[in-house]
């Protein structure tokens, strides 16, 4: 090891151009060499697989405003020890929500000293504040979120289309977007019933927003990421509209690509989000999208919130929170369902760590090789385990994941190549757009 000051062996390491035998050889918290597995002494990962650590850029913190729902803490704490060592963080539902410099600021004092894992951030485009833009940009944000349907929380308003034609063309920036046509959602039922729930959120409500995503990006020139696509409708004008040049990237969620709506139990709320989980062919869909390259990557939209208001008494999907929390479990649940497919642990990290960090533009994460961060996680691909609530590290371990049986085990974990664990202090710092900053 002499040179280095951290050497990891395995006989799998997955890289950029695929798995190998390989020592990856760190100094100063980066990649310096990737060696020949028998060129350089170091420790020996056994039969673990070395990969980098996930990104996930669609993680709902809450923090400041809603801490009760998600903290900083708790939330990085699940992201480590699901083998993600990069989050980035939405800019609602905190409050203030990330629509000015100073509520950016107020967000970064929160957080600070509290992050267990590398911490990015998104600002908001919403009615009122698109002045605001160019500043926030400035000051670090990566991007900013736009939704084109209610939020779901008052201070964090939609844009039309004119009003998001107008915030593609107010900075030189990444726009990601919620993509739903409030003019095809109705509103749903009071109901136990999961149908009764989908049935208000058609995939036409995806397809036409979509389309008017595309249509403004088309229109600007601007850089569009389509959020937590649901309806595979929406995958061919999406690839018509690359093959013309617009320049939009596209992300799916663990729950569309392993949860059947038909399988969804009377009053399980916990199996709400939005746009909903769709049915089995549509998932089969979506999983074709991503062996195509049409979808880009895989990421949570990790949206938690108090248990009263994801369960209520009732049953009642019309009342229930719609979101997801499953920061801690993507990588079993999606690689479970992927190697099922016939899909590879170098699939798997195109999708769930190198994409989202070149969307994200994060060039010195989700990837192993010489120059990143070295954010590594050594996994047990094989070794299987049955969710408990109880072990989940969010602030309320409330997930439609419960009981089920999944594989892949994340073993060990080090952030810029020092060991670190979910009980460790926290050494996680901010990316902040072209700096970075502790």
């Amino acid at each position: 090891m002499t040179g280095y000051d951290l050497v990891l062996r395995s006989r799998r390491v997955v890289l950029p151009d695929g798995e190998r035998p390989a020592a990856v050889c760190v100094r100063d918290g980066r990649i310096a060499a990737v060696a020949d597995y028998h060129a350089v002494a170091g420790r020996d990962l056994g039969e673990l697989v070395l990969l980098p650590g996930l990104v996930d850029t669609h993680v709902h913190v809450n923090e400041p405003g809603r801490t009760a729902w998600e903290g900083f803490a708790s939330a990085t704490r699940a992201a480590l020890a699901g083998g993600v060592t990069t989050i980035v963080d939405m800019p609602l539902n905190s409050l203030p929500p990330t629509v000015t410099v100073d509520a950016l600021r107020v967000k970064q004092r929160a957080a600070r000293g509290q992050c267990h894992v590398d911490v990015g951030f998104w600002g908001g485009a919403v009615p009122g504040h698109l002045a605001d833009l160019p500043a926030l940009h400035a000051a670090g944000v990566l991007g900013f979120k736009a939704f084109l349907i209610d939020s779901g929380v008052p201070e964090f308003p939609p844009l039309d289309p004119g009003g998001l034609r107008r915030a593609l063309g107010a900075v030189d920036a990444l726009f990601v977007i919620h993509a739903e046509d409030p003019a095809e959602v109705g509103t749903p039922p009071a109901s136990d019933r999961y149908a009764d729930f989908l049935g208000s959120r058609p995939p036409v409500a995806e397809l036409r927003a979509v389309r008017a995503v595309l249509d403004a990006a088309r229109r600007t020139g601007a850089r569009a990421h389509i959020l937590h696509l649901s309806a595979a409708e929406a995958l061919a004008p999406i690839a018509a509209a690359r093959r013309d040049g617009v320049r939009v990237t596209v992300e799916t969620c663990p729950h569309y690509l392993v949860l059947d709506a038909a399988a969804v139990p009377d009053g399980a709320t916990e199996y709400k989000c939005c746009p909903p989980i769709r049915d089995a062919d549509n998932r089969d869909a979506l999983w074709a999208g991503l062996a195509a390259g049409v979808l880009d990557c895989v990421v949570s939209d990790h949206s938690p919130c108090l248990p009263a208001l994801k369960r209520p008494d009732s049953g009642d999907f019309a009342a229930a929170w719609g979101g997801i929390a499953s920061l801690q479990l993507g990588l079993p649940v999606v690689w479970t369902e992927a190697r099922r497919r016939g899909h590879s642990l170098v699939d798997l990290v195109r999708w769930m760590a190198q994409r989202p960090a070149e969307i994200a533009g994060l060039p010195g994460k989700g990837r192993i090789e010489v120059g990143a961060d070295a954010d590594l996680v050594a996994v047990d691909p094989d070794a299987a385990f049955t969710v408990d609530p109880g072990l989940l590290l969010h602030r309320h371990p409330v997930t439609p994941y419960a009981g089920r049986r999944l594989t892949g085990r994340v073993r060990a974990t080090w952030l810029r190549g020092v060991p670190v664990t979910p009980d460790g202090p926290p050494r996680g710092r901010f990316l902040l757009a072209g700096a970075e900053t502790g």
